[in-house]
């Protein structure tokens, strides 16, 4: 016989493929199967048809295209035998899904032999169903199984209830149909109906609210009855697992029971006495009682419960914490976790287990456990349970100290209510792990040791000491730098000695040479070198009889690669050697920081974000006409323009998305930056790269609109806002080598900052004689719309212009949802009240007037400018305008 005629034996196609000893062997006695198969197809041969399609089923399994011999399957299961029908059935399932049109071809069959009066059909049928069913599938054939769900036979009756709940699944308006058929089934004896009738059951109530009603009311006693029986039952060896009975249809009823009791006062009443029941009888020494016991403490922890029952809930997980098997341990944790906001107080009593899981070997368990322990923490255990987590710090494993530690400095931030303990736990942190210390926590502990005067002086001398044991950690090296340099004569002198302190005999050469050894340390960053460099210079005037070595140190840097440090070096030389007479109070102590200040600005704080495509794409923002979007969503705060820190721009530039995104901005300006120019106002408005010269830069340069900003950064790439928040003229910067924010008003002198939006332009220069009457203008005019502004100016204030627009709707349709936007160079302030209305009349029966508060910072230097965009509906259909403004009169 030909090995790869249509009669080849599934056996021989089977051992052909297994003896290829490469894969493409393989694929040429698949080729060669597949071809004879199709040959057999088209002589439409009956005989072996079953046999191919077997063979079929086999090569899809090995991921071959078998699409081919879909339609054998249709014709077997129209056969008359149950040999035929069980192989085209079995293809139906492999070979075909819901989504195949080919599928509705075989609706006619499957009802067919619903109806058969051979059972094993009838099974076949049912089983193709439940794997198969589609949405059109399921309301054809839902009253068929809904029938079967009555059958004498109990097979067909689980199977009928299996394939209900894939037809409740797929269409959950059928629900009411399967409800009082669902609630029969929990009559059943037979496990195995039993089962598929409770799963039933449960489905029912996650599609349906009334469903869920009908069977809270018709299967809470049921479900309680089946619990009760599976749970007394004697030895029954063909459901006994370890010595349970059933644990599945423990398990099925338990979470009908769940669903059945939430929320229901009344159901969870009637099944609170199983449940304990069932939660001290199981055994949790096997595999299968632990699943029942789990999902007990699950039900109970889901219904409305009462107390002593989530009591010996929480007690049940407090014993899987100390089992051997770390599964089981795991989602001991994670059920601990849901049950805090339920019951905390009942888990304080395991309080010590959970602390030993964080000390497991298990990182996942380590993990959750520390989560589980920060959900724990309250005002009367903060301080042992922090004690335990620091005294575990100690002897951590290096990746696991970085969550660790993080977790920490929540806890005690959030619960410190005394500042000596709260700088006494820092401190300890910061000595054990100050490499996995985030900025911001000592940038908070700064904040909080300036805030606490009688504790500075015990503050610099606890950390003089622990920097002598811990001078690798970067975290405490920082902060006992900025405290020495602050505080290095309470060190000296002994001041502020607290009662229990005990004394320590330090020298002004002892405190210089702290400085000294972080500056020269191998593994200090240009961080911590320049914060020395600042101590150094804070503590020359301190410590007058040392000045001339402090000079040594700080000359050493004056050749330093790092630009920063050479800088600083040279700088803090000259005050020393030249300034003296202002060195004092250059170098005296940072004012007190505002605590409540800085702790707000932190909550409010968000990770820098970069825009997605999408923020950048050409969608305009569907914003009220003169309403801001946001603050949380807006422009503004993806560049981070909204915060406090406003660092002066970089000059040389020539990616504008970079500086957008705020990248690299602190590098200072040359004055000697030429222009380079370019004389169309578009560019002046989009201009990149250029600096502004040093003579023409105004005292309010850093000034500058958030809403300009993000105006614009969206006109860039084709979408605008209205917006009307500014920023101040008080700059906001900065002083990483202290990681504290200083208020400093720019002065006039100060290095030119690049205006983003203004690099490329060119001076305009415009008359001195301005008029006091400014004539209206028509700002823009289509075929369908003008827009008319006049200009009004308050006395005394030649930089701001209040501007009135007019909307004129010129064509005889009405504009609805109207929206005006505009975009300005940087160094305009611009503020748009809300528009008088959204809807435009037509044929200028009437207009729309909105008010525009402009501040031009060069006024005299450079005339308005402005891009406009109209947008506004016609027939609910989206129309766009846009236009540049460049007429405006001068002397704005």
């Amino acid at each position: 016989m030909n090995p790869f005629s249509s009669g080849t034996r599934l056996r021989d196609m089977i051992r052909a493929i297994r003896a290829c000893k490469t894969a493409a062997e393989e694929r040429a006695v698949v080729r060669k199967e597949c071809a004879a198969i199709r040959a057999a197809v088209s002589d439409n041969d009956q005989e072996y048809r079953h046999r191919n399609l077997a063979k079929l089923m086999f090569i899809h399994m090995l991921g071959y295209p078998t699409h081919f011999g879909q339609m054998e399957c249709l014709k077997l299961i129209a056969s008359a035998g149950f040999p035929e029908k069980r192989i085209g059935y079995l293809g139906l399932m492999l070979l075909l899904d819901e989504r195949q049109e080919v599928l509705m071809l075989v609706t006619n069959s499957l009802k067919q032999d619903l109806n058969h009066s051979n059972q094993y059909i009838v099974g076949l049928a049912l089983c193709a169903l439940g794997n198969i069913c589609s949405a059109e599938m399921a309301r054809d054939l839902a009253p068929e199984v809904e029938r079967l769900l009555q059958s004498r036979d109990p097979n067909i009756k689980k199977k009928a209830a299996l394939c209900s709940i894939r037809i409740v699944r797929k269409v959950p308006d059928l629900a009411e149909n399967f409800m009082s058929p669902a609630a029969a089934l929990l009559k059943e004896k037979h496990h195995g109906v039993l089962i598929a009738g409770v799963q039933l059951c449960t489905d029912l109530c996650k599609a349906s609210s009334e469903a869920l009603g009908y069977l809270r009311k018709n299967c809470t006693e049921g479900s309680v009855r089946i619990l009760r029986d599976v749970s007394n039952s004697s030895y029954a060896p063909e459901y006994d697992i370890s010595g349970i009975t059933d644990p599945f249809l423990h398990i099925r009823v338990l979470k009908l029971m769940r669903m059945l009791g939430q929320g229901d006062v009344d159901a969870s009443e009637f099944i609170n006495d199983i449940l304990a029941q069932v939660a001290t009888k199981i055994e949790s020494n096997k595999n299968a009682g632990n699943a029942i016991l789990y999902e007990c403490v699950e039900t109970i922890m889901g219904i409305e419960a009462t107390g002593g029952l989530r009591v010996l809930a929480i007690n049940i997980l407090g014993r899987f914490l100390s089992n051997r098997d770390n599964n089981i341990r795991y989602v001991a944790l994670n059920m601990l976790m849901k049950s805090v906001v339920v019951d905390s107080q009942a888990m304080q009593r395991h309080r010590t287990t959970i602390l030993e899981c964080v000390k497991d070997s298990d990182a996942s368990i380590r993990k959750r456990a520390l989560e589980l322990v920060c959900l724990l923490v309250n005002d009367t255990n903060v301080k042992p349970l922090t004690k335990e987590l620091i005294d575990y710090l100690e002897v951590s494993d290096e990746e696991f100290k970085g969550d660790l530690t993080e977790k920490i400095c929540s806890i005690v931030e959030r619960f410190s209510s005394e500042k000596l303990w709260y700088i006494d736990q820092m401190l300890k942190i910061l000595s054990e792990a100050g490499n996995h210390v985030k900025d911001e926590v000592w940038h908070s502990l700064i904040v909080v040791i300036s805030n606490a005067a009688d504790l500075q002086g015990y503050t610099v001398r606890s950390l003089y000491k622990a920097f002598q044991t811990s001078s690798l950690q970067v975290g405490l090296v920082r902060v006992a730098l900025w405290c020495i340099g602050e505080y290095g004569e309470m060190l000296v002198n002994g001041a502020g000695m607290l009662a229990a302190e005990e004394p320590v005999t330090v020298t002004e050469s002892d405190a210089i040479d702290v400085v000294e050894v972080a500056l020269k340390s191998h593994s200090s960053d240009i961080t911590i070198r320049a914060m020395s460099l600042i101590a150094l210079l804070k503590l020359s005037s301190r410590f007058p009889p040392t000045s001339e070595r402090i000079r040594e140190l700080i000359i050493q840097h004056k050749g330093n690669f790092e630009l920063e440090l050479q800088q600083r070096s040279i700088e803090f030389n000259n005050i020393i050697q030249k300034h003296k007479n202002i060195q004092s109070s250059l170098v005296e102590r940072m004012p007190v920081l505002d605590e409540s200040t800085y702790v707000g600005r932190k909550a409010t704080d968000v990770p820098a974000v970069k825009p997605s495509k999408a923020n950048l794409s050409g969608t305009s923002l569907n914003l009220q006409n003169g309403v801001t979007k946001p603050p949380a969503a807006s422009m503004g705060d993806l560049l981070d323009l909204s915060s406090d820190d406003v660092p002066a721009t970089k000059s040389s530039t020539s990616d504008f998305l970079q500086d957008l995104l705020g990248i690299d901005l602190g590098t200072p300006v040359p004055s000697g930056s030429a222009f380079s120019g370019g004389s169309d106002i578009l560019m002046d408005l989009l201009s990149i790269g250029s600096p502004i010269p040093n003579d023409s830069s105004p005292p309010n340069s850093v000034s500058s609109s958030v809403a300009n900003s993000s105006a614009v950064a969206l006109d860039k790439f084709s979408s605008l806002t209205s917006t009307s928040s500014s920023l101040s003229s008080e700059a906001l910067t900065i002083d990483p080598l202290r990681g504290i924010e200083q208020i400093i008003r720019s002065p006039p002198s100060t290095a030119p900052i690049v205006d983003l939006l203004d690099g490329l332009s060119n001076h305009v220069s415009v008359s001195g004689s301005e008029k006091p009457d400014f004539p209206a203008i028509t700002a823009f005019e289509s075929n369908s719309l003008k827009i008319a502004f006049s200009f009004t100016k308050l006395p005394g204030r030649q930089h701001d212009t209040q501007i009135k627009a007019t909307f004129t709707n010129k064509s005889s349709n009405e504009y609805t949802d109207f929206i005006f936007q505009a975009a300005v160079p940087k160094f305009i302030q611009l503020h748009l009240d809300p528009a008088s209305s959204s809807t435009l009349p037509a044929s200028g029966k009437g207009s729309i007037t909105q008010t525009l508060s402009v501040t031009n910072s060069q006024h005299g230097q450079k005339p308005l400018a402005m891009r406009v965009r109209m947008a506004y509906k016609v027939n609910n259909q989206d129309l766009l305008e846009q236009g540049q403004i460049t007429s405006f009169p001068p002397g704005l």
